[in-house]
This record gives C-alpha cells, structure tokens and sequence, in this order.
C-alpha cells in the first residue's frame, strides 16, 4: 500500500458540523461514521495517512452550484464576504477540534515534516492546520500569530469569494481563472507574513490576477494544493498552461482534486466519473511540469468525489490505476506523499 499525504479536505468542516448537531466529533473521526468521506478507520483502510485540514468557514446559507444551462453551462455568483467576528469564532471552534483530536491521539497535529513522518510510521493520522480564506484573520495579523501558534501551518488568502485580502475565483463552466483583481495591500502584507512565518501559501482558489501577484511577491514555491488542468477541464478554478509552467519554475507543486465538476471535459456534477479521466490529468500535471510537481489534494468531505473512489476508503484505487498507466514505484511515492513532504519543508524554512 501507498501511504498518501492529502493536500486538502474538509473534514473540520464536517466534524465541526456533527459538533453543532449535538455529537462529539472526536468520536465520530476516532470511531467512523457513514457520513462524508474521512475518519480515521477510513483513512487507514485506504492509506490516507495524513493531510492539510481545512478550517473553511461556511456561508449563511448552504452553498450550491447554479444549475447548468442546456449546453451544460454554469456561473455560480460569488458568495458575499463574511463579517470577521463570527468567522473567528467558527475558525476557533474548529482549532479547538484539531486540538482535541490530537489530545485524544486521534490524529497528531503536525508542525514539521519530520512530525508528519513519525506520525506517519506510528500509524497516526498526520494532520496539518490549513485555513482555506482567511476570514477569521484581521488585517493586522494579530490573529495570524496566535493561529500560527496554535500549529496553523497552511493558507489559502482566499476561498472562492473576496475578503480583505484579495479577490476569489467564482465556480463556472466554460470560464478562465482570470476573472478579476488579486490581492490587496492587505493581502500581499499576509503574503510577506506567511513567508516569514513560514506559513505554506495555498493558491487554489484565487484569481489569476491574485496568482501572479503571489508569484512577485512570495519566496516559496508555487502551490496549488486542489486544483486541475483547465485545457482538460475549463472551469474558472483550474489552471492554465502559463500558471502551470510557473509552478514547475518555482518547483512548486499541484495537487489532483478529486471534484469530479474539476475533472470532468463537460464539467458536470456527476459521480459516475472514471478513473481514466482523473489519471489524464495527472498525466497532463506530468507531461507540463514534471514528476516532481505532482500529487493529490482530494478535496474529501468538500465536494462530488468519484463513486469509484468513494471515500478515503477507496484511495488506492487511484494508486491502483496510476500503477497500470505505468507509474514506477518512486514515481508512486512522489505523487502519493513525498512531493509534499518537500514543498512543505522549503515553505517552513527546514
């Protein structure tokens, strides 16, 4: 079995959810439950043995993909930006069930690499604090020193809606990445932050305005954590050939996201979505920027994920078809966890 490092899933998301429902989230991921698509009997079974977390802070309302015209069509309007007070207090919260589950020994929350490898040979979930939109955080970065205390190790500045920091990329089909302005003065002070810090940056949701702005302005490698390739798949949040071979110039790195409405050619919401169509892109991610810029960043517990993967049970499958297309054991090991092992250890200043 191929132990898969993941770059991003959601599961605080849902956890924190259960939490809000009147359940104990640390059972629920210590024990299993039939809910999403990660716990920790799951992650084991399919070789999942750790990833970035997301601390994601949801709309008000539920948030759904505007139905597809009759040529399969979509634009999805960016969500509102949300007010920071509330945002703090649900990133807390879920900080507090990151903690608590590394208290219990459910997972073992990761600051270094070397961390994320012993954790990996005890069989612990190795999980990492990311921040997908950074909400919560003020434009002082007051927040983002105490988060980054509490483990916080990954960012992304921007889900896909804006905040003071910078401008989202909206969810659509046929659409390019390149769909508005980029950062802020707030937002590159954050970049500048996250590269003193050492504070992986994550560019998977922003604008290719917001892109290129990270690119001027960072010391890190290029990352885009759970994204695909837009001449496979054209929606606004994949990335074009251009963005592509700067991420191979930085030695930077893409990781596969397992949205089956990022995969896709006709971009559609459809689980029935074959194992062919996700090793094509990886091929392409290969083919364009090298084998050492590749790996996975599921997306597990945030969207449609293949119903032959299922859930982080079913991992290997991927792996499985990965090893037929013709990828080499070491080729394996860089996809599955290694490629991340060394972004992360370049942005963490090991």
């Amino acid at each position: 079995m191929n132990l898969v490092f993941d770059g991003h899933n959601d599961v605080l998301l849902r956890l924190w959810r259960s939490r809000n429902e009147g359940r104990n989230p640390v059972a629920e991921f210590r024990n299993g439950t039939s809910a999403g698509h990660i716990d920790a009997p799951r992650a084991k079974r399919g070789g999942l043995a750790g990833g970035l977390c997301a601390i994601y802070i949801p709309s008000p309302h539920d948030f759904t993909l505007r139905e597809p015209d009759a040529n399969g069509h979509y634009a999805t309007p960016l969500d509102p930006p949300l007010e920071r007070q509330p945002s703090l207090d649900i990133a807390l919260q879920m900080a507090a069930i990151a903690h608590r589950l590394d208290q219990d020994g459910t997972w073992r929350l990761c600051r270094t690499t070397g961390e994320i490898r012993q954790a990996m040979a005890d069989g612990v979930f190795a999980a990492v604090m990311h921040m997908e939109g950074c909400e919560a955080i003020d434009a002082d970065l007051e927040a983002l020193e105490v988060f980054y205390a509490a483990g916080l190790r990954s960012l992304g500045p921007v889900w896909s809606r804006n905040n003071i920091f910078g401008h989202g990329v909206p969810f659509a089909y046929p659409s390019s990445p390149d769909t508005g302005p980029g950062l802020t003065k707030a937002g590159e002070d954050l970049i500048r932050a996250c590269n003193r810090l050492g504070i992986l940056i994550d560019l998977a949701h922003i604008t290719e305005t917001g892109f290129w702005d990270v690119e001027r302005l960072s010391d890190q490698p290029l990352i885009a954590s759970h994204s695909n390739v837009h001449a496979l798949t054209p929606v606004a949040r994949n990335l074009t050939d251009r963005q592509m071979d700067a991420i191979r110039a930085s030695q930077g790195l893409v990781g596969l996201n397992y949205a089956v409405t990022m995969l896709r050619p006709d971009g559609r919401d459809d689980a029935e979505t074959s194992l062919a169509t996700m090793v094509s892109h990886i091929d392409y991610l290969v083919d364009r920027m090298g084998i050492d810029c590749v790996a996975l960043g599921s997306d597990f517990d945030g969207a449609t994920i293949p119903n032959v993967i299922g859930d982080a049970a079913g991992n290997q499958r991927l792996v499985t078809a990965l090893k037929e297309r013709g990828y080499g054991p070491s080729d394996l090991d860089k996809i599955c966890r290694e490629n991340w092992l060394r972004v992360l250890a370049s942005a963490w200043h090991e």
